[in-house]
């Protein structure tokens, strides 16, 4: 039994992935004439066999002859030029998704990279929570990101909800990157409370934090709470810190901190 799914101007089937492409929907803007003429001719070619028995599909894929630069090209294009709403984005990703014999991370984290650099948060964020729907990229650099990119586009709250969710449940094995990211995230929304509640779940479990930055907010945000007592107390137990030589400033310094926490997770766009 095969599994059809239906978007406006397209039809997939899984397993084959057959994708037409309605030539009165498309836009040239987003698909080269090279590219829109070779689906049409695939699309030709393939509707007899829709319409026969689907036991006899065509074993070739509409994308074996479009070479990968086109279909990076339409990518990137198409996710910079749509609107940012959901069903444009997640439409046009899996017309794209349909073309490839395996799932296509590594295009799609360059395709992060890119969006990175044109400070694109609110499609990052769609491409992401796209990619987790299929099942893919359920990493946790996949998951910074997208926690790094909420935060940019300003929602740090649906940040704190994906931490819960996904990661804040398992604070005895979870990166001390990471959980830096979520600490300097509360810490620059002044969710002060959620920062101590982190950070005393950590303790819990016996983790040690590495470096004085995190203990800097930590103490901070007990002051600003107006809980000296505890402010000392973690400032005394984390001294030896601050004992340690700094050593040489990295030009990275100079960079926003924003920036620096949040600049690695997205990768070399190329």
């Amino acid at each position: 039994m095969y599994d059809f799914f239906r978007l406006p101007g397209k039809t997939f089937l899984r397993g084959h992935h057959i994708w037409q492409l309605n030539a009165h929907n498309a836009d040239s803007k987003f698909f080269s004439r090279s590219l829109l003429a070779k689906v049409r001719h695939y699309n030709q070619a393939m509707q007899p066999d829709l319409n026969s028995d689907m036991g006899n599909v065509r074993k070739s894929e509409i994308g074996e002859n479009i070479g990968k630069k086109d279909k990076m090209q339409f990518l990137v294009n198409t996710v910079l030029h749509l609107k940012a709403s959901k069903e444009a984005v997640y439409g046009a990703l899996d017309a794209w998704v349909a073309w490839e014999h395996k799932f296509p991370i590594v295009s799609l984290k360059r395709t992060l990279a890119i969006l990175e650099k044109e400070q694109q948060w609110h499609q990052i964020i769609q491409v992401i929570k796209w990619m987790l729907s299929k099942g893919q990229g359920t990493t946790m650099n996949t998951y910074e990101q997208l926690i790094c990119a909420l935060d940019k586009d300003d929602r740090a709250e649906e940040a704190h909800m994906f931490w819960q969710k996904r990661i804040g449940h398992d604070l005895h094995s979870v990166p001390w990157k990471s959980c830096k990211l979520m600490i300097s995230i509360y810490y620059r929304n002044n969710m002060l409370e959620r920062l101590v509640k982190l950070f005393k779940g950590l303790e819990t479990f016996d983790r040690e934090p590495p470096e004085k930055s995190i203990v800097l907010k930590v103490a901070n945000s007990y002051e600003l709470l107006g809980r000296c007592d505890e402010k000392e107390t973690v400032l005394e137990k984390y001294n030896y810190l601050f004992n340690k030589s700094s050593g040489r400033r990295s030009k990275k310094s100079k960079v926003s901190k924003k920036d620096k926490e949040c600049g690695d997770f997205f990768g070399p766009a190329s």
